[in-house]
């Protein structure tokens, strides 16, 4: 992507060193007003404010957060959920479908379904539960141990629907039919052909007139990550012959009043408009062939797809979108409308599965830098004389790479990268045949990172940089060790290369002076972030802050809600980390709603189905054999069972000293 040099240098804004750095400039920088839609922002103490209602007024210093939980012994990392955050998310989306329905002379009414895959958790599911009550949304499950957990939820409110998706067997479909008795308004969507016997069996064994939904195998595709989970290939839906199939049944057995709804899945993160379009279209003309034919449908559920601008472009590309909320909704309606006045038919009641677009916005993952590697650390004088004290005659190739360091200008910075890649290249090759020592090795390393720092930092002070030294700003980042779990925290962005946003929350009036990449904490080397969130292209890098001697530096991934809480594995065991619902207050400031600890080491260690009863134990009778054979002291054993003891029952994530 062809980017203006005086507007940005690698994928970054430049800003004047000359100038005091406001907290403006860190806006720009990260992009906060792309991605945040309102959300976010940074107050005049440099630190990221989370806004609920996307208004100046009420916000919730997230520094401030941080601090208060470590006054009650909560260390980072934590997720933090804003309940406010939900709630408006899920008016937003109502709003947005009302405004189309009013525009278009919409004759029936909307509402989202959520689907509880997208985040399980139970206070984030009930909380969007009770939220939608005002707008009659309901809840989606893909599973029997997902139905199992809303039929209970949704006791004392039989009229919100439950859309009952995925693969079903015999007893799933039989707990359907049941809970049809009990008055909810449920509907089995027919994924595969087989279903539909299942739903008709338990439909007369227990009396039931059924409602029954089918989805539709669409011919447009998805686009994006999941372009397959659309498209004829497609996991779930029928074929046109197998839905005439499944209408003929029904019509011998004088059932076509239980059709009620039709279904598609056009995809997840659809970052393109034109396959909702595509996808809306085809499915409307469906409905309204069924219902001309004598079906008693009366839902158009156009399932999931509704996407997260995650790096805030508005783009077609994958971690963004070219379209807005409004413009979904106004295009669902619009094309659901078209097709049913133009065949004479009555609107149906729209439904969407938009879990992303709901959950996305309210979490928010904080950890703390542990530390850091920089390359540009090695420092030389460029006289061999200084920098080398040994006795032995200095190589060619080291003689080059003094000559090299010593020759950077902003007129050879090419010439003299290529002087440094050649004799590095030779010094290595020397080295793996025995011809020169590790204390050469050592001095042609330092060398050669000491001479492609000075060139990059020549590169800095161009308007142009040349091309071949593009790559030199992600080769010279830092690593920042931070303290957390990719797999756990952050899957999508190790499984799928998923961006998220992801900045400092604090000394946001500083000038960065750092870039580097997030490395985790787990022993694997993809345990790492080096992809971040840039309006003109992916960034290798993020600026960063010194790190200062025995002070915490914070960081966050923003708009983790959806998929990555439900996602994350055991890596190394660390388990989940501590999460925390944060409320705005009705008199001003924030309050703690509710406290879920995150997993302690004997607990994930119990996943993995070690007899946590047995470890301590076992410890215990080693050091009264180290204690018998004199090889630890008593004071020593008690010292290493207490810490044993400790950590069984602690944080499986690093914590500070004395916490």
């Amino acid at each position: 992507m062809a980017v203006d040099p005086k507007l940005a240098l690698n994928g970054r804004a430049k800003f004047n060193p000359a100038k005091p750095w406001r907290v403006e400039d860190s806006l720009e920088l990260y992009h906060v007003n792309a991605w945040g839609k309102g959300y976010f922002s940074i107050n005049d103490a440099g630190h990221v404010v989370v806004r609920p209602y996307t208004t100046p007024e009420r916000e919730i210093d997230l520094y401030e957060v941080v601090e208060g939980l470590k006054a009650r012994d909560l260390t980072t990392p934590v997720v933090v959920r804003f309940s406010d955050i939900l709630a408006q998310r899920l008016r937003h989306l109502h709003a947005a479908f009302q405004q189309a329905i009013t525009e278009n002379d919409y004759q029936n009414r909307y509402a989202a379904v959520y689907p509880i895959k997208v985040n399980q958790q139970r206070l984030v599911v009930e909380e969007v539960y009770r939220y939608g009550k005002e707008f009659g949304f309901g809840l989606e499950v893909g599973s029997k141990p997902e139905l199992l957990a809303v039929m209970a939820m949704t006791e004392s409110e039989p009229e919100r629907l439950i859309i009952c998706n995925g693969f079903k067997d015999d007893s799933y479909i039989e707990a359907v039919t049941l809970a049809t008795k009990l008055g909810r308004t449920i509907i089995p969507v027919v994924e595969n052909f087989d279903e539909l016997a299942l739903i008709l069996k338990h439909a007369a064994n227990y009396r039931v007139r059924p409602r029954i939904g089918v989805r539709v195998k669409l011919f447009s595709e998805g686009s994006g990550r999941w372009a397959d989970s659309a498209g004829e290939k497609s996991k779930f839906g029928l074929f046109a012959t197998e839905i005439m199939e499944l209408f003929n049944i029904l019509k011998e057995r004088n059932m076509l009043d239980c059709l009620q709804l039709v279904h598609c899945h056009p995809g997840s993160q659809l970052q393109d408009i034109r396959r909702v379009k595509d996808a809306i279209n085809e499915l409307a003309h469906v409905y309204a062939e069924l219902k001309l034919m004598g079906a008693g449908l009366q839902y158009i559920d156009v399932g999931g797809g509704l996407g997260v601008d995650y790096d805030g472009s508005g783009t077609n590309f994958s971690s963004s979108m070219n379209y807005t909320l409004n413009e979904y909704a106004s295009d669902v309606v619009y094309r659901i409308a078209s097709v049913c006045n133009a065949r004479a038919i009555p609107h149906p009641m729209i439904i969407s599965e938009s879990g992303r677009a709901i959950a996305a916005y309210s979490s928010v993952l904080i950890f703390n830098a542990l530390g850091s590697s920089a390359l540009d650390r090695f420092k030389v004088s460029g006289d061999p004389a200084a920098d080398y004290t040994g006795s032995k005659e200095l190589p060619q190739p080291i003689l080059d790479l003094f000559e090299a360091y010593r020759s950077v200008s902003e007129r050879r910075l090419v010439e003299c990268y290529h002087d440094t890649l050649t004799a590095r290249e030779q010094v290595l090759q020397m080295f793996n045949l025995g011809l020169l020592s590790l204390e050469f090795r050592a001095l042609a390393e330092r060398l050669y990172w000491a001479t492609t720092a000075k060139i990059r930092d020549c590169c800095r002070k161009l308007d142009r940089r040349p091309e071949e030294l593009d790559a030199l700003e992600s080769i010279l980042s830092d690593t920042y060790f931070c303290n957390f779990s990719v797999f756990q925290s952050l899957p999508d962005s190790w499984a799928i290369d998923q961006l998220f946003p992801i900045m400092p929350i604090h000394r946001l009036d500083e000038r960065p002076t750092r870039t580097g990449v997030l490395a985790d904490i787990t022993c694997d080397s993809d345990g790492k972030i080096d992809r971040f969130v840039s309006l003109r292209d992916v960034k290798r890098a993020l600026e960063l802050h010194e790190l200062r001697p025995g002070e915490e530096y914070y960081l966050a991934a923003f708009l983790v809600g959806a998929y990555q809480e439900t996602l994350g594995d055991l890596h190394n065991l660390f388990g989940d980390t501590h999460v925390v619902h944060i409320r705005l207050h009705d008199e001003g400031g924030w309050w703690i709603e509710e406290i879920v600890k995150g997993d302690t080491a004997n607990k994930v260690l119990e996943y993995m189905e070690y007899d946590v009863a047995e470890l301590y134990p076992a410890l215990a009778r080693d050091c009264e054999r180290a204690i018998r054979d004199g090889r630890m002291t008593l004071a020593e054993s008690q010292l290493l069972k207490r810490f044993y003891e400790n950590e069984l029952n602690g944080y499986a994530y690093l914590e500070p000293a004395g916490a």
